[in-house]
């Protein structure tokens, strides 16, 4: 997982979800490919995709199911998960989270 991200443009508009406990800035790489980078606050959220994600999650406590899955899955950061086109994932968020979400 990368630490840094070089020669990249932010956006200053602020992403708000779930009554802000779920915040995120889009970023858009030198190749033109587009990410979001934010954090979560510890509760439960649902979160549908259009197209493919790879979430990429570097720090908090969290367990994850997605949308065929019968129980969630604790997962030890930092760490990475795939979620694919038109579908979605529960998360519960047990601590601050940080994330970067990957667009295919």
């Amino acid at each position: 997982m990368v630490e840094n991200y070089e020669n990249v443009s932010v956006s200053t508009k602020m992403n708000v979800y779930f009554d802000g406990k779920v915040t995120s800035y889009g970023i858009t790489m030198a190749d033109g490919s587009t990410k979001t980078l934010g954090s979560m606050q510890p509760g439960e959220y649902r979160f549908n995709t259009a197209a493919a994600e790879v979430m990429d999650m570097y720090s908090g406590e969290f367990e994850v199911k997605h949308k065929d899955a019968s129980e969630f899955v604790a997962m030890s950061t930092p760490c990475s998960f795939e979620v694919a086109e038109n579908s979605y994932f529960d998360i519960r968020v047990k601590s601050i989270t940080g994330y970067c979400c990957s667009y295919a």
